[in-house]
């Protein structure tokens, strides 16, 4: 397994880093592209959906929710 792949984004104003599995960001960038959005776009609606989830936690459920939905449409 890879090592984590560490991005730094800003969200809302402020620089934040997540690290991510490279499995994990190429998810979310397929997310982004499919939604035409950003992937920082994409990463604020996650931290604004997320709760209590720390944001690398919350990102890997949504790109694991999202890999889910795209494997039952197929």
């Amino acid at each position: 397994m890879q090592s984590l792949r560490k991005r730094s984004l800003q969200l809302a104003g402020h620089r934040t880093s997540i690290a991510l599995e490279p499995e994990f960001w190429a998810v979310l960038e397929e997310m982004a592209k499919a939604r035409g959005a950003s992937l920082a776009a994409l990463v604020l609606r996650i931290d604004a959906e997320r709760g209590e989830r720390p944001l690398a936690s919350a990102c890997r459920v949504a790109a694991l929710a999202w890999a889910g939905l795209s494997r039952r449409r197929d």
